[in-house]
């Protein structure tokens, strides 16, 4: 084999340039598998010093069916990125695998891609390949007995990529098209309106906190006593805890109405939202 079709062979299997596979054939004298090693040593090094660089572009990914569905974001540093073919069809096959391990980051890492190398390593190679830090963001998988799994994307990239993706997950012993459009039209709600709890007392308690304390410091200086600032502090709380609570939100196609009373319009007994999940990225 002439040294030409060895790095030929060399860029086609690791995905680096001409010039790092002609001189990692040269340091390995000619052997490809020892040339191989050497770049991914040097592509390890290369990404190392890339990691501690921002990312906060990138793409949401949706997998599954409307039984098990599943969500993946994945970060690197700027828009061009985002939509190069080959992180494209990278993560496209990432989110397939994310589905099958249920949106555990980490046997999703130690999971073997097409090539038969893991995730962790082509991602390695990916870094390497493109010059950016790319990340493993947030992800969930929706699996739930007895439902249906509706999705919506927003600002599509590519097929099932997005910037901003959401699942919802409905239970009815129910099949009709009200539902089906009713799944669909929820899914768009929530890319608008961003709940961050299903009801006001799932919201977690630091996220309760960390407003009223925000609240609190708005109300400082009002010049009002502590019984009227006690009041308005609680209404600021409550109204808070309604916004962010997709039960109690505003319903988007008629604002006048709350979700739930959108659902009890639908006069469906047994229609009940599950779960939920929405992931826009960098957020």
């Amino acid at each position: 084999m002439s040294d030409l079709e060895k790095i030929k062979q060399l860029r086609q299997s690791t995905g680096a340039g001409f010039k790092d596979c002609n001189i990692a054939l040269k340091e390995s004298s000619g052997d490809l598998d020892k040339a191989v090693e050497i770049l991914r040593v040097k592509g390890i090094s290369k990404a190392s010093k890339k990691m501690s660089r921002d990312a906060k572009e990138g793409v949401v990914a949706i997998s599954g069916d409307e039984k098990k569905t599943s969500i993946l974001e994945v970060n690197c540093e700027t828009d061009f990125v985002a939509k190069n073919e080959d992180f494209i069809n990278f993560v496209k096959e990432l989110s397939e695998i994310n589905n099958s391990v249920n949106s555990d980051l980490k046997k999703l890492s130690k999971s073997k891609m097409n090539n038969n190398s893991s995730v962790e390593d082509n991602l390695v190679s990916m870094i390497a390949k493109i010059g950016e830090k790319i990340t493993l963001g947030r992800s969930k998988t929706v699996n739930t007995e007895n439902s249906k799994n509706f999705s919506y994307k927003h600002s599509v990239i590519k097929d099932n990529l997005s910037k901003l993706a959401v699942i919802v997950s409905l239970s009815t012993s129910e099949k009709s098209d009200k539902i089906d459009l009713f799944g669909k039209q929820l899914s768009m709600h929530i890319a608008a309106s961003n709940p961050i709890s299903l009801n006001s007392d799932q919201i977690k308690k630091e996220i309760l906190d960390k407003e009223q304390s925000l609240i609190t410091e708005e109300l400082k200086n009002s010049g009002k006593n502590d019984e009227i600032t006690k009041k308005i502090s609680l209404g600021k709380i409550n109204k808070f805890k309604e916004e962010n609570s997709l039960m109690t939100q505003q319903w988007v196609m008629e604002p006048k109405k709350k979700v739930k009373d959108i659902i009890q319009e639908l006069g469906i007994n047994d229609l009940k939202v599950v779960d939920f999940c929405r992931i826009k990225v960098g957020d």
